[in-house]
């Protein structure tokens, strides 16, 4: 009887418990560990103050003029692409693409992917990347507008490069790194789009924005 006692105290302390606590930092980690809020401003006289998205006019891919007004109580992914990128970008978007599927059935998560490239990337050149790469453009935007503008948003509203530039016809801005918005158009993290790791790791904090999957 005693022997019978021990092994399943032994079998309790070595396969069940560590089970529990794996299930348990798991849940913890998907569902209830917060997202820290990026990018706090600070004034001269040392006030901060939250960073937030400044607001846009872009063209979409049907030609539409479109605006952060739309992202109102949305959670958004954004990335910066052009369209004859040869090698990052399709990786990019294949990465969207995964995202996208894994929230199918959600209406509270929408995509832009800013091209860098406007000269070359009108609102023609995005449908045709669209229909390339079999995108679902119900949530997902493909934005251009006048060069100065997106860079200026892609340096001080989503901070995704460090370098300076002013938008001229030498500046560009080439990164992997997708960024994850909430709802009130506040930075929660960033990923390196070309990484499996990154973007499961992005899936599941999508989740922790209340974005059911």
């Amino acid at each position: 009887m005693r022997t019978k006692k021990t092994i399943w105290f032994f079998v309790i302390l070595v396969f069940v418990i560590p089970a529990i606590a794996w299930v348990g930092m798991d849940w913890y980690e998907n569902r209830v560990q917060a997202l820290p809020v990026l990018g706090p401003v600070t004034d001269s006289a040392g006030r901060q103050w939250q960073h937030t998205i400044a607001d846009f006019r872009m063209m979409n891919q049907e030609g539409d003029m479109v605006s952060a007004g739309e992202w109102k109580d949305k959670v958004v992914v954004v990335d910066f692409f052009f369209t004859h990128c040869p090698a990052i970008c399709p990786k990019l978007t294949a990465s969207l693409k995964k995202i996208q599927e894994q929230y199918r059935s959600s209406n509270r998560l929408l995509f832009c992917s800013f091209t860098v490239d406007p000269e070359r990337d009108s609102a023609t050149a995005l449908k045709q990347y669209a229909v390339r790469f079999g995108l679902d453009t119900r949530n997902w935007q493909l934005l251009t507008g006048r060069k100065k503008d997106i860079y200026k948003l892609a340096r001080n509203s989503f901070m995704v490069v460090a370098t300076d530039g002013d938008g001229g016809p030498t500046d560009f801005i080439h990164t992997e790194k997708l960024v994850l918005i909430d709802q009130q158009k506040r930075i929660r993290g960033y990923y390196t789009g070309t990484d499996d790791a990154a973007i499961q790791q992005l899936i599941a904090d999508i989740r922790k924005l209340n974005v059911q999957d």
